[in-house]
């Protein structure tokens, strides 16, 4: 994905990133990250009731989105919430939402004449 968080998504980035936000686990994943710290696996895997593989497939599908960065660290993984997918997230439903302002306003105009 491109590295302007401001720009809208594609619909295929889209795509990804609604569908990592649409899976009930990694929503858990995130709310947990959004402390703003960076969080080890085995942290998050703590009362999740997942393995550690579980959770490591979930984030790498939230990183894809550029919901979180990694950080290695030695032997460690770390995870941080990154909120560049969310505001391209953000920017791509306030276009859809515009165009769709922009059809009914024309649907109103055409009904009315």
């Amino acid at each position: 994905m491109s590295a302007d968080p401001a720009r809208p998504l594609l619909p295929e980035e889209a795509v990804t990133v609604f569908a990592a936000l649409g899976d009930p686990t990694r929503l858990e994943l995130l709310s947990r990250l959004q402390d703003g710290q960076a969080h080890a696996i085995v942290d998050l895997t703590d009362g999740s009731g997942l393995t550690r593989q579980a959770v490591t497939k979930h984030l790498q599908v939230l990183e894809r989105a550029r919901l979180v960065t990694s950080q290695r660290e030695g032997r460690k993984t770390h995870y941080v919430f990154d909120g560049a997918g969310l505001n391209q997230a953000r920017s791509y439903l306030e276009m859809a939402s515009a165009q769709w302002d922009q059809a009914i306003e024309r649907l109103r105009l055409f009904v009315e004449d």
